[in-house]
């Protein structure tokens, strides 16, 4: 009985020294494979983003494009409400003739030829004001285009990467590549540098 119980004891003591072993080992594969992945993570591949909305809402030459396009709708907007104030002024104007019986047929037809004159001059003048703001924003967009990728060059024959990616483009790009903030650093002091 006592080999017995010897026999169960050592076998007992294989079985749990043999878990022991294989939960060891399976630590040991664990902390392997989150050193691994630590050191894949600092080993970024040779590629970059940039998250363009930040960009161009934080780069001082698309700032400026930005502000004055609004400045160009607000005139707009401005002179379109000046031009409905003439006409409607005049229009009432005209009424308050015609319920006085202040007309000629002739005087009636120079009224109504200035008033059709007026909304032609008014239509003429805020469609120059559309195409004019439409050539300065794509002009705008030009120059900021063409500022930001000049820059990039720049940037990326200093860093050596085998691409810069948009954001945008990605499903899913790791943060630890994102370059946005050094683009827009380097792009405001370059425009600031010049604007001076």
């Amino acid at each position: 009985m006592k080999k017995n119980l010897l026999t169960v004891f050592s076998l007992a003591f294989l079985l749990i020294a043999g878990a022991a072993c294989s939960e060891s080992k399976n630590e040991s594969k664990a902390t392997a494979n989150t050193t691994a992945a630590k050191t894949a993570k600092s080993e970024l591949p040779n590629y970059r983003y940039v998250d363009i909305d930040t960009v161009l809402a934080k780069y001082n030459l698309a700032k400026d494009y930005s502000e004055e396009m609004l400045r160009l709708q607000t005139n707009m907007e401005s002179e379109a409400k000046r031009h409905e104030s003439s006409i409607k002024s005049f229009a009432n104007s005209m009424q308050s003739k015609y319920q006085n019986n202040q007309y000629t047929e002739a005087t009636y037809n120079q009224d109504q030829q200035k008033l059709q004159q007026m909304q032609t001059n008014a239509a003429s003048s805020l469609d120059k004001l559309q195409r004019s703001a439409a050539d300065a924003a794509m002009a705008g967009e030009k120059v900021v285009q063409d500022s930001i990728k000049n820059f990039i060059k720049t940037y990326n024959d200093a860093h050596h990467y085998e691409a810069i990616f948009l954001k945008a483009a990605t499903l899913y790009i790791d943060p630890a590549l994102d370059i946005t903030d050094e683009v827009v650093e380097g792009l405001n002091a370059r425009y600031n540098k010049v604007k001076k």
